[in-house]
């Protein structure tokens, strides 16, 4: 598809302006595109409180601030209403929290107490009955492994919904739970000379074919973007923003520098020349995150602005006609390679989430 004259000629000159207004509809268009295609052709391997739509349903709902249509929040609430507001049935395991994130931003405009119910239901129980088992990613050692937050991706599925139901609620229970166990979880998988998390403990000794270590991009794709999302939900005051802030700084810094000059980032972050094809959802994911951070104030214009424009490009590349997203890497939990026509749900659902930021982005001083 054709590029977006100014978004993209704002963000060359000055490296984080999107255009010259501080909402661009012609990226609005791009991702409504790609939201109907998603809603028209919805996936039929996942059930619909899967994680793998809860996170396209995150991106529609980031779509439904930017667009004049009350299209999309309809689409959610009926989403909302077919599941009965409920959760994924396990109880503890953070994938089936995540569809979470959506209810408690529905109810901020709708303020009906049956969307968050069931979740406020859930999420006390597992305050009354916590879990004190390892995070080793090892069911023989370990039964209850997936019971805790023990794989990166867990932060994105979990830590937002949690966070985000203690600022629509006021109940500050909910945000202690999601720092608490984040830092556990960080404490275990967070890699800090790399500043990059692996994705579960088995990945401590593995080595790519280069020797470099494995760093999954979409896995650290979650967390960057999770780190937005909690950062989103927590108060200005709270003693440990700073420390969250820290984190995605870190990581914001090691991701920008790790990206490829075609705009992509690779399925292994370390050793991009095994994994040569594109990849949209970690890309997504960083592009939303770095784009997020230049709109924050967080991150350094000159330098971040360069490569937030080299993935949104990139991205566009991804978006056919119709709508549909492709270079999808598939379901999974380690670099692949994999079919240039895949598409996931989960997948439009970073799309969504970049664009939601990239159309917010200033002009730069003396942009068109």
């Amino acid at each position: 598809m054709r590029p977006l004259p100014l978004v993209l000629l704002a963000l060359a000159c000055g490296g984080a302006a999107a255009a010259a207004e501080p909402l661009d509809p012609r990226v609005v268009t791009v991702m409504e595109r790609a939201a109907d295609w998603q809603i028209a052709n919805p996936s039929t391997k996942w059930k619909p409180t899967d994680w793998h739509n809860a996170a396209f349903y995150a991106g529609v709902m980031a779509l439904s601030q930017e667009s004049g249509s009350p299209r999309f929040t309809q689409a959610m609430v009926r989403m909302g209403e077919a599941n009965r507001w409920q959760l994924g049935e396990r109880v503890y395991h953070a994938d089936d929290h995540a569809v979470g994130q959506t209810y408690a931003d529905l109810f901020v405009s709708l303020r009906d107490p049956r969307i968050i119910g069931p979740m406020r239901e859930r999420f006390d129980f597992i305050i009354a009955h916590p879990k004190d088992n390892q995070l080793v990613f090892d069911k023989a050692k370990n039964p209850d492994f997936l019971d805790k937050w023990s794989w990166c991706d867990a932060l994105f599925m979990a830590a937002p919904a949690w966070t985000k139901l203690a600022k629509v609620t006021g109940d500050r229970r909910y945000l202690d739970y999601a720092v608490a166990h984040w830092w556990v979880t960080s404490d275990f998988l967070y890699q800090p000379a790399e500043h990059l998390y692996l994705r579960d403990s088995t990945y401590e000794p593995r080595r790519e074919a280069n020797g470099r270590r494995v760093f999954w991009a979409r896995g650290n794709g979650w967390v960057l973007a999770a780190l937005v999302r909690v950062l989103q939900s927590m108060p200005p005051d709270h003693p440990a923003r700073p420390r969250f802030v820290r984190q995605y700084q870190e990581m914001a810094a090691a991701v920008a520098a790790l990206q490829q000059p075609d705009g992509f980032w690779r399925a292994s972050l370390l050793d991009p020349a095994s994994y040569p094809m594109k990849e949209s959802s970690g890309t997504g994911f960083f592009c939303y995150a770095l784009a997020w951070g230049l709109n924050q104030g967080l991150l350094d214009r000159a330098g971040t602005g360069p490569v937030v424009h080299r993935a949104w490009v990139a991205l566009l590349t991804c978006v056919e006609d119709s709508g549909r997203l492709n270079h999808v890497q598939p379901v999974g939990s380690t670099p692949v390679v994999f079919d240039a026509h895949s598409t996931e749900p989960y997948g439009v659902g970073a799309f969504l989430l970049a664009g939601s930021e990239v159309a917010r982005l200033d002009p730069p001083s003396g942009a068109p």
